[in-house]
């Protein structure tokens, strides 16, 4: 094996990736060319799996064990504004999350196994679309992938830019946060700002809310189990010298349980409705789960550390 060729292969599957992303759902040209490089490698290639996705084998032998290796494909909507010679070629889009590199790994990965094929039993890589919206796994998920295509284990990685380069991290359990969205709507009696008292000031209850929020992960939250809770948006319908009516406030929160999410949203419509009542305003609150938690198991995580430590170096495995 030509340790140079395959990597200046990868490299130019990454650039080509690049320069031409597909944002969710849409990702037809990189759908093609995963299936026809793993074709040429010589997999079973199956296509349209929720969508776009891709799914394909690599059986060696006669063993009945089957392990999956997922990868997504999709772009975000965002302008590139760097002038690399792969620069996105379609306005408005960028892999600017890193999902080119993803393809490209697990493509090599099969390249390896394809010309090694030091296994016994079946390799299935599973190209996910739509990873970005958080739909495109349960897409493929209700068109029967485990059905049809299912798996002992399933193993993935995500890029992590702030990490030192070629450290691998992983641990059992929680290891990447779900995503649940929230908005909170409080209405009061707007008017003009030298007269507040014959007004319901919907600025007061939603300070409180701001800050009441942080007391969920600082003293409901077991300490040692992650949780945040954010506001990142805050609309009002008032003026320069006018009390506002009506406010909407959007964020999300991210945790790695499903008891730590319903916790959160617990407390968050209790805050919002009391802080509302002692105002004299009213409120609205929606919470809504966005993307689950990736939950690793022990056995899986230590077979991930295991084979990294034989990549990399134990040193680089934390």
């Amino acid at each position: 094996m030509d340790e140079q060729k395959v990597k200046e292969t990868l490299i130019s599957w990454r650039h080509t990736l690049h320069a031409h992303p597909e944002t969710a759902f849409e990702e037809v040209e990189t759908a093609r060319f995963v299936a026809d490089k793993l074709r040429a490698m010589g997999c079973t290639v199956h296509e349209g799996i929720g969508g776009t996705g891709v799914v394909a084998d690599l059986t060696v032998g006669d063993g009945k064990k089957v392990i999956g290796l997922r990868a997504d494909m999709d772009a975000i909507n965002v302008k590139e504004v760097g002038t690399p010679t792969y620069q996105s070629q379609n306005p408005g889009k960028m892999h600017a999350c890193g999902h080119d590199g993803h393809m490209t790994i697990l493509l090599g990965a099969m390249t390896l196994l394809a010309e090694s094929k030091n296994f016994n039993g079946t390799v299935r890589a599973i190209f996910q679309p739509a990873e970005e919206p958080g739909k495109g796994a349960k897409a493929m998920i209700d068109d029967g992938l485990f059905e049809k295509y299912p798996v002992d284990e399933i193993y993935g990685l995500h890029n992590i830019p702030f990490l030192p380069e070629g450290e691998i991290h992983t641990r059992p359990g929680g290891i990447m946060a779900s995503e649940d969205n929230f908005t909170i709507k409080i209405h009061g009696r707007g008017g003009h700002a030298s007269s507040p008292h014959v007004g319901i000031d919907p600025l007061i209850p939603a300070a409180q809310i701001i800050l009441g929020l942080q007391t969920i992960v600082s003293r409901n939250a077991n300490p040692l189990e992650p949780a945040v809770v954010s506001v990142t948006e805050l609309h009002t319908d008032g003026a320069h010298n006018a009390i506002p009516s009506n406010i909407v406030m959007t964020g999300d929160t991210r945790s790695t349980s499903p008891e730590m999410q319903a916790l959160i949203e617990i407390r968050m419509r209790t805050i919002v409705e009391h802080a509302c009542a002692m105002a004299g305003a009213a409120s609205e609150f929606s919470y809504t789960h966005e993307f689950a938690p990736t939950v690793n198991w022990p056995e899986c995580a230590a077979h991930a550390a295991a084979a990294a430590r034989k990549a990399v170096g134990a040193d680089k495995v934390k």
